[in-house]
């Protein structure tokens, strides 16, 4: 669709949408307190506010996307913040559920552009001649590698890439290495205090512990092989992405991985009035969700709508087809 035809299209979904009957006053679960997706439960509010400024969203700090899974299956809360690979767990009842998740809809992406880094040290790069994933386990180093804490989905990923990869605990261990549990930031650290020699994470381009990496520790990207990637987003409902040449200070060439998304999650148990009035809003008023953090920039109505491991709440869906976003 030319972008001339989409803003007459989403304008007259938008002018639509009226007035709201009742004000929204909606639960969302999210993360840590003070991390971006507080900021865009933030934005959420702002957006909704916009259309009527009696509706509420009021932000929840939890343990994260596998807990807020558990409060939706639950019907504890309105709704969810949750990676998309999160959800593609809890659709098949994978660890940590112990059942599938079957009452969970979609409402938008917030994001689709968290990628996995795999930073390792250049000395060790050069002595063991290692340049991508599948070098690892050929190549006999004796890495001490960082993975993220227990019941954070980047652990699972990368565990699961670099199992695919040849490196699963065992191989790890008869090499005379061993995985390191940290989180992002703390993987800088132990990695400049020489601790680890390998980190890590899905989280965004030069994200502040991935700068930290970068600018105190002689590190190489990882390149990733395809297969990894194609497995990696099978399992995980993910996708490809490709981190650009020069992202980094030692990377002078684009770098092929996958990248993990966020999106906002309710439940069959929410009116399609509230899911309608929810899109319409976050449509509408996009620009208060993508100006909470610099990292939200790249927000667009067709990234919100680009997920693909939910089917859309009807209220929501009905919003994005008269936008003409979804068909």
């Amino acid at each position: 669709m030319k972008i001339k035809t989409l803003t007459l299209a989403l304008g007259l979904a938008l002018s639509a949408g009226g007035a709201l009957a009742d004000s929204l006053n909606l639960n969302l679960s999210g993360g840590n307190p003070g991390g971006l997706w507080s900021l865009l439960g933030a934005g959420m509010d702002r957006a909704v506010k916009v259309d009527d400024p009696d509706a509420v969203i009021t932000y929840q700090a939890t343990g994260g996307g596998f807990a807020n899974l558990a409060l939706l299956a639950a019907n504890r809360t309105d709704m969810g913040l949750v990676h998309d690979a999160e959800v593609k767990l809890g659709l098949n009842g994978q660890e940590p559920f112990k059942a599938p998740i079957t009452n969970l809809q979609a409402i938008g992406y917030m994001y689709n552009w968290a990628p996995m880094h795999f930073f390792l040290k250049q000395s060790l790069a050069e002595q063991y001649n290692i340049d991508s994933l599948d070098d690892l386990a050929t190549s006999g180093a004796p890495l001490t590698i960082g993975i993220n804490r227990s019941g954070n989905i980047t652990s699972d990923v990368a565990l699961f890439m670099l199992a695919q990869a040849g490196l699963d605990e065992e191989q790890l261990k008869a090499n005379g290495g061993s995985f390191v549990r940290a989180g992002a930031n703390e993987q800088g650290d132990l990695m400049q205090d020489g601790r680890i020699d390998m980190a890590t994470n899905g989280i965004f381009i030069r994200h502040s512990s991935f700068r930290a990496i970068d600018e105190n520790t002689d590190v190489v990207l990882l390149s990733v092989p395809q297969n990894v990637i194609d497995a990696t987003n099978e399992a995980f409902g993910t996708r490809p992405f490709t981190i650009p040449g020069g992202s980094y200070s030692k990377q002078p060439d684009d770098v092929q991985t996958m990248a993990l998304g966020a999106m906002v999650v309710a439940t069959d148990a929410m009116s399609d009035e509230t899911a309608e009035n929810l899109a319409h809003a976050f449509l509408a008023n996009i620009d208060e969700i993508r100006n909470v953090h610099k990292a939200m920039a790249a927000l667009a109505p067709e990234i919100l709508v680009s997920q693909t491991v939910l089917p859309f709440h009807p209220g929501a869906a009905k919003v994005y087809k008269e936008a003409g976003l979804i068909d």
